[in-house]
């Protein structure tokens, strides 16, 4: 951030360029970062937690800004509750409410909105959460670029905290699906593309998926692959647990449709947004089990074990290549394609 007079859309992607003006410019400027003995901002997690008696809330909070508002696969609407109550559960807590702010510009279609409601209620149902509250206000035309919706995501930590900064080497990495459809999808959308096979948006509420995991045993750290993708995910771990990450490229998934679009449009798969998508750091003597159990979700049904966690090297991510190389892969500076989430 150092330097820069004015924010760039590269300042919220979820690279390397928010992470400076979150550091620099919040985590400075706020002095009292922590509650009631639960997670605080200085974790920079998908979320916080505060203790009520002896259970731990978790809380989450996100903005939700699309281009096109309808996709295929998904909508703003369906986005923003998904996006909240995936926060939730990767940190170990079972989501149970959610809290909106929808803000519209003056002139914006009713029937849209209607549109949107009713799929936040269906993505709401899906994942067994309520909509407890929320704020809707209008803005005059011409100073909003159509809607935006906040979420707050609310959860009851089921056991242990999972945290992003608690991988640990020896532990197997999982990733619950292919990457990058979300993003490809809306860049194919705007830009016109056309495929074979129809590209969709990954936008779903993971929490059958996670809890599985859970049951299992042996979970460290988890994150949800959103802004940045994998590779954003994959160095948090590294970065915050003091590890490395070692991949091997062959076992990433990826759909064909994905990958020749992303070749068509100069991006690299492993830096676009996910929104159904979660990676996982668990025990290597627990790993196959977990991966099994997440298999067994409707959501998990393509997961792999794509590397491992080790000790040398903290804070890099590396990838064994299909020809016998090592390629690091490095915190993008921020998210390839802008308004995906």
């Amino acid at each position: 951030m150092a330097g820069d007079e004015y924010v760039k859309l590269s300042h919220g992607a979820g690279g390397t360029a928010m992470d400076a003006i979150i550091k620099e410019l919040f985590l400075g400027g706020f002095t009292k970062r922590q509650a009631l003995g639960g997670v605080g901002l200085d974790a920079l997690d998908d979320g916080a937690s505060i203790r009520v008696g002896d259970r731990e809330v978790v809380l989450t909070m996100d903005g939700h800004t699309v281009d096109p508002l309808f996709f295929p696969g998904g909508d703003l609407g369906k986005l923003a509750v998904c996006g909240a109550v995936n926060d939730t559960v990767v940190m170990g807590a079972d989501p149970v409410a959610i809290l909106d702010s929808i803000i519209v510009e003056e002139g914006f279609p009713i029937a849209d909105l209607k549109r949107l409601v009713a799929s936040m209620n269906g993505a709401a149902e899906e994942a067994g959460v309520a909509i407890i509250s929320g704020d809707f206000k209008v803005m005059p035309a011409g100073s909003l670029d159509g809607i935006v919706i906040s979420t707050a995501g609310v959860g009851v930590l089921r056991g242990l905290r999972v945290l992003d900064s608690l991988a640990k080497p020896g532990d197997k990495v999982i990733v619950t699906g292919t990457v990058g459809d979300h993003g490809i999808a809306l860049m194919s959308v705007r830009e016109g593309l056309s495929f074979k096979t129809e590209l969709v948006s990954d936008v779903s509420p993971i929490v059958k998926t996670v809890i599985a995991a859970l049951k299992v045993g042996g979970v460290h750290a988890m994150k949800d692959a959103t802004r940045g993708g994998l590779t954003s995910a994959l160095n948090e771990f590294a970065e915050k647990s003091h590890v490395s990450i070692w991949l091997e490229d062959g076992k990433v998934p990826v759909k064909r449709a994905v990958r020749s679009a992303s070749d068509m449009l100069g991006l690299d798969p492993y830096e676009v947004t996910c929104e159904g998508k979660a990676v996982i750091c668990v025990s290597h003597e627990t790993a196959d089990a977990a991966l099994a159990a997440i298999k067994a979700t409707k959501y998990g049904v393509e997961a792999e074990i794509i590397g491992e966690v080790k000790a040398d090297h903290p804070g890099m991510v590396l990838m064994k290549t299909l020809i016998g190389g090592t390629r690091i892969l490095r915190k993008p500076i921020g998210e390839p394609i802008p308004r995906v989430c």
